[in-house]
């Protein structure tokens, strides 16, 4: 009797596994099952997860789906160039050489100066560009303006290994105070073997400049595009003239006085063409090494021989030559040939190549006379010999 209790008690305890084992399978099965039809997505896909199983997604869902308090705050307005006066012109304070200059204002207003990477869009996904690192400048072109500072980045650019601010940042004559960490978020991404660069004529010009650049890196490597001063002068009032039509004429502004012929070297175009001072000022930082003179004219005329030897000062294989330019005969300079993929080729905008202003060629040859000693104090400074006189 005792036996055939024991059996029943087993058999029971076989029975109960088995059916605990059945339950648990068919608990899994049923788990399984509804997984596969989608009901038990418990973890959101992600953006490229989505692209990849649905290719009609739309991005716009994903903005849809986002808390107002997590999505990113809208881009700052675009801002309106303020036109400098006549007082202003005078004293050196006429704001820019350039439009993108709108650009690098919106960026200075960025919190505490952190410049996000803008995300790029490939077929309507944004992707992060965050490949690479953010490094201080090894190269800077520092001056002058209305030298051919802008088409000499550009055509810098076209090389794989260059990577440049696009808007002037300004930072060691305005916005030192920002800081350098600041400044290095302005900067784009760079790959090892790729060299970091930006651009801001007024630095040549400007007194502190040189320590505030040694202070970063007195390692520092520096371009100066120069051109005739008389030619550059013209061409920096043609520009402000473009933005305030009511400007005093030329004459009134290069001389003090019309009948003694004597230089106002207050008036910031001509002040600027006074480049053996102004080379003086660096040369107490950085030694003659560290700079590369490019000639204007010669960018113009000959924009591949110059561009062979910035790409041998920088360390660059050259990549950038002759086939890469055309000359424009309406703009009267060269123009990048149409790269691959794009539908026209790259010429500099619409403020280049502007026609000067008639000048009376009295005060043109009095202005040429008072350049000459600076001129030949720069060839001997520098060691070449530009031509202007």
């Amino acid at each position: 009797m005792g036996c055939s209790g024991c059996r029943v008690r087993f058999n029971f305890g076989k029975a109960l596994s088995k059916v605990s084992v059945f339950l648990t399978m068919f608990l899994i099965f049923t788990y399984f099952f509804y997984c596969l039809t989608g009901f038990c997505d418990s973890v959101p896909r992600t953006l490229y997860d989505r692209q990849t199983l649905d290719g009609d997604y739309d991005a716009s869902d994903d903005n849809r789906r986002v808390p107002d308090n997590l999505r990113p705050p809208p881009p700052p307005p675009r801002l309106r160039p303020r036109l400098p006066d006549a007082a202003s012109q005078r004293n050196g304070t006429d704001a820019t050489e350039t439009g993108d200059e709108q650009v690098a204002e919106v960026l200075r207003r960025t919190p505490d100066g952190a410049k996000r990477d803008a995300p790029a869009r490939t077929d309507g996904i944004p992707v992060s560009n965050s490949f690479g690192t953010k490094k201080f400048p090894q190269a800077i072109i520092i001056g002058v303006k209305k030298g051919g500072t802008r088409a000499l980045l550009e055509f810098l650019r076209v090389h794989p290994d260059v990577r440049a601010v696009g808007a002037e940042p300004h930072f060691f004559d305005r916005f030192y105070d920002k800081g350098l960490e600041w400044y290095r978020n302005l900067m784009p991404r760079t790959l090892d073997g790729q060299i970091t660069m930006e651009k801001t004529p007024s630095y040549f010009v400007t007194k502190e400049a040189p320590g505030r650049v040694c202070t970063m890196n007195c390692r520092t490597k520096l371009i100066v595009v120069v051109r005739d001063p008389v030619t550059r002068a013209v061409s920096d009032y043609t520009q402000t003239l473009s933005k305030n039509p009511g400007l005093p004429s030329f004459q009134n502004l290069a001389l003090k006085n019309a009948s003694t012929g004597l230089i106002d070297t207050t008036w910031s175009a001509v002040r600027i063409g006074l480049y053996a001072k102004h080379l003086e000022n660096w040369l107490q930082h950085f030694p003659l090494s560290h700079f590369l003179f490019v000639s204007g004219e010669r960018l113009v005329s000959d924009p591949a021989g110059e561009m062979g030897r910035v790409q041998d000062f920088l360390g660059l294989k050259r990549v950038v030559s002759d086939k890469h330019f055309y000359f424009n005969q309406t703009k009267g300079f060269p123009c990048l040939k149409k790269p691959e993929g794009s539908s026209r080729p790259r010429c500099l905008g619409k403020s280049k190549g502007r026609p000067h202003p008639q000048i009376p060629s009295k005060v043109l040859q009095r202005l040429r006379d008072f350049y000459r000693p600076f001129n030949h104090r720069f060839y001997q400074m520098t060691g070449q010999d530009f031509g202007w006189d």
